[in-house]
């Protein structure tokens, strides 16, 4: 019964007009009096019926809502023979509600947009026939088939082909990316021209995509602080605005006066206010590539006033090279990059990483196995490989394991770091036979976002590294920042963070998610940038910056001050309003239904303002894609 009401909640709305506009008819036709009381007592009761119905089911929670009050003002309403009010009072609650829903729906458009862009169907190769299959049948290991104008149903590598990817539904990125063998490409995005063949390696709820619209369906219905504090004020607020009616009776012994004091003393703006700028806030970071997980995380990031960043992978590309392998000791420069990157191959890190892809580009990759394998958090690795003990890492790793770095080696290796390079010493069985040079570029966007950000309330910005000393003065130089910290272990970070805690600096540290993870944790907001985003920085972080750019994290600062000014300019709206209409109850100048209908305008109104949200920022950001497409072309 209850859902059936609700429903055709809106045939009752439309209903109850047609009856008042029937029952003003009647009053217009001589001797029509009965006829008009009948038709708009009929509208009163058709139109209460769900505002009751939700009044009751409130007080079963021990909740007092809105519907509450309107429900006891409408039955005062009836009693004291007020038909037209109680029903244009019924009507326009109900359809003050269903212009809520219609205009709620749109700030959660680009949840609804991203839910819209998930993939349905995919093109597998099964027993050697191409088979179209629901997206959800899709397992590990199938071989899936893309085309221009397809979307890619799960997350993988492609095996053969290339295709131009538009990943605006990861990334926010508006600009395709190019993809090519061995490439990780993502469930959600679409061959803009092309054709791929790709191996599923996350399907159904494991794609990054399907995160992605948890994430932030989880975030929309997490509430900020504000939201805490007016339910909790409302649940005060509701039963003594009743109280209150009750004594205006009891002074001036006017029923119409106490009804109309009840029904404007309504919170409904007041309660909606901030849920509604939330909702808008972090649909409008989604669209943009910046999953903020909750209103709580919005409110604290907003007052942040020190940044902290790691390197490589953050103020960098995170896409370093090789740029010179120096020998020692007559040692071959391919055997030693063999040796090492087939060592390297247990490690996660940036820089391991690029080792292992100079080799494979040369082909001197060892097909045996590392073996006995450790890996010493931000100072390198110790292995065995064909029968070598490798020590691979940084000089401190040198010194702990007492190995002899020669005067000449040490000074090659400080030549190269002044030059902006990372220095990676390799001791083959006790003796440093070879220096790896690697080399990372600072991003493009880097110099333009930190100044939005000082622009835009931070007082201190701050690096860390486990890189050395030389590189990270160069970096730090370039971009103007006020400290930077490097040969620094993930423990070292972690203490730093707690530090400036403690001094009272609201802290946020961007890392890429993996090594920094400790760090992100500790500090006041905890932002990882990993493009497509890898399953530890969705879990540590409080924000996650899907496309890799700083912009967006100048934009996700920027976004969660306007959304908290949003909240408090609906907060001060909603108490503005309720105070001028009470004002005006007692000073005989609002009626029952003119009180009503303000009421419900300002419920539109406070909507309407957070509406705003979906499109903050929109013309920087667009001008900044036709840039970035200019630059493409």
């Amino acid at each position: 019964m209850i859902k059936t009401i609700n429903k055709y909640k809106n045939h009752i709305t439309a209903l109850s007009a047609i009856l008042i506009v029937l029952g003003f008819t009647f009053g217009l036709i001589g001797n029509g009096g009965d006829l008009k009381d009948l038709t708009l007592i009929a509208a009163t009761i058709i139109a209460g019926v769900p505002i009751f119905i939700k009044a009751y089911q409130a007080l079963r929670m021990r909740a007092y809502s809105i519907e509450l009050l309107v429900t006891i003002a409408v039955i005062g309403a009836l009693f004291i023979g007020e038909y037209v009010e109680s029903a244009i009072v019924t009507f326009l609650f109900l359809f003050g509600d269903y212009l809520e829903v219609r205009t709620l729906e749109k700030t959660r458009s680009s949840l609804k947009e991203l839910v819209d862009m998930a993939p349905q169907e995919a093109v597998v190769i099964r027993d050697g026939h191409q088979l179209t299959i629901p997206v959800e049948e899709v397992v590990t290991g199938d071989h899936v088939i893309i085309r221009s104008g397809g979307k890619v149903p799960v997350d993988g590598r492609i095996l053969s082909g290339r295709a131009s990817l538009n990943e605006a539904a990861i990334t926010g990125e508006s600009v395709p990316a190019s993809k090519e063998l061995d490439d990780q490409i993502y469930s959600g995005t679409i061959v803009d021209n092309g054709y791929i063949e790709m191996v599923a390696e996350k399907v159904g709820d494991d794609t990054t995509f399907a995160k992605i619209i948890e994430l932030v369906e989880d975030a929309q219905e997490s509430k900020s602080k504000t939201e805490k504090f007016l339910n909790k004020f409302a649940n005060v607020y509701t039963p003594a605005v009743v109280v209150l009616s009750v004594l205006v009776y009891a002074i001036s012994r006017d029923m119409h006066l106490a009804i109309t004091f009840l029904v404007v003393a309504c919170p409904g703006a007041l309660v909606i206010g901030a849920p509604v700028s939330n909702v808008a806030g972090i649909g409008n970071g989604a669209k943009n590539g910046v999953l903020v997980k909750g209103g709580e995380v919005m409110d604290n990031f907003s007052k942040v006033d020190t940044l902290i960043f790691d390197k490589t992978g953050t103020l960098t590309k995170g896409k370093p090279e090789v740029t010179d392998i120096k020998t020692f000791n007559n040692q071959d420069s391919d055997e030693l990059l063999g040796l090492v990157a087939t060592a390297e191959t247990i490690s996660e890190h940036h820089l391991g990483q690029t080792i292992v892809k100079e080799a494979n580009v040369r082909n001197v990759m060892h097909r045996s196995e590392p073996k006995n394998g450790e890996v010493t958090k931000g100072n390198g690795i110790r292995a065995t490989v064909d029968n070598h003990q490798l020590i691979i890492g940084n000089r401190k790793l040198m010194n702990a394991e007492n190995i002899d770095v020669p005067a000449d080696v040490l000074a090659y290796a400080t030549g190269r770091e002044k030059a902006g390079n990372t220095a990676i010493f390799a001791a083959v069985d006790g003796i440093v036979s070879g220096i790896f040079s690697i080399a990372d570029q600072i991003r493009e966007d880097a110099p333009r976002a930190l100044a939005e950000m000082r622009k835009n309330g931070i007082k201190k910005i701050v690096m860390l590294t486990g890189d050395n000393q030389h590189t990270a003065e160069l970096v730090a130089t370039k971009l103007g920042l006020d400290e930077f910290h490097a040969e620094l272990l993930p423990e070292n970070k972690v203490e730093f963070v707690k530090k400036l805690r403690s001094e009272g600096n609201v802290v946020a540290m961007a890392g890429d998610g993996i090594n920094d993870a400790p760090a992100i944790a500790t500090a006041d907001i905890g932002l990882a940038m990993g493009e497509g985003g890898t399953d530890i920085s969705m879990e540590t972080a409080d924000i996650v910056l899907m496309a890799d750019k700083l912009m967006q994290f100048s934009h996700a600062y920027s976004l969660s001050k306007a959304t908290i000014r949003n909240m408090k300019q609906n907060t001060f709206f909603a108490v503005a309003i309720v105070g001028l209409l009470l004002a005006g109850v007692l000073g005989g100048t609002v009626h029952l239904a003119s009180g009503m209908f303000i009421h419900e305008a300002s419920v539109l109104l406070v909507i309407l303002n957070a509406m705003r949200l979906i499109r903050f920022n929109h013309k920087s950001r667009k001008a900044e894609a036709n840039l970035q497409t200019a630059h493409a072309s």
